[in-house]
């Protein structure tokens, strides 16, 4: 269903329409939320290319190469062999179709056999009701909650958090 390449400039494109959709970064990074302009985004972008201390991976569809989102492990910790998981699908059209189950599923196998990582953690926005039924079914299991952390849409909500464990993930 999918594959993972490595993000290029010729990928950073579909990041101007993605970022410009309230409805698509609504639980995303709030980060996404402040960037407005192309120039912004490809600032954004030229960074995300460089950064050499996160795990980042591009999202593409294994058929036609289409190109969906990014993906990856960031906040990577060798001494507590830890990191977070994080997953942006930027075309709404592949949303609700097991693309993200499958690739939190892929990136958690790279991270405990690749990375040697012992716990991956994430956090979620509780009205995010897809994402949390994905990483559950990858096996996260809620760990907390942080209240009011994320402002959207005029109102605050809480933000989940949740882990999974390289035994749990055995």
């Amino acid at each position: 269903m999918i594959k993972f390449k490595p993000l290029t400039n010729e990928h950073l494109t579909p990041f101007y329409t993605w970022l410009k959709n309230d409805y698509v970064i609504k639980y995303s990074l709030t980060l996404f939320q402040q960037l407005s302009t192309e120039e912004e985004i490809s600032k954004w972008y030229s960074e995300l290319l460089k950064d050499s201390k996160n795990y980042t991976t591009g999202i593409f569809l294994k058929e036609s190469e289409v190109f969906i989102g990014y993906t990856g492990i960031c906040n990577i910790s060798k001494v507590n062999r830890s990191g977070e998981f994080f997953i942006f699908i930027g075309d709404k059209s592949y949303w609700g179709k097991g693309i993200g189950t499958q690739v939190t599923k892929d990136i958690l196998e790279f991270g405990f056999q690749e990375l040697n990582l012992n716990r991956i953690m994430l956090t979620v926005s509780a009205p995010n009701i897809g994402g949390i039924r994905a990483y559950e079914k990858a096996g996260f299991k809620k760990e907390g909650i942080m209240r009011n952390a994320c402002f959207r849409d005029g109102e605050f909500h809480d933000k989940i958090m949740m882990s999974i464990l390289k035994d749990e993930w055995e």
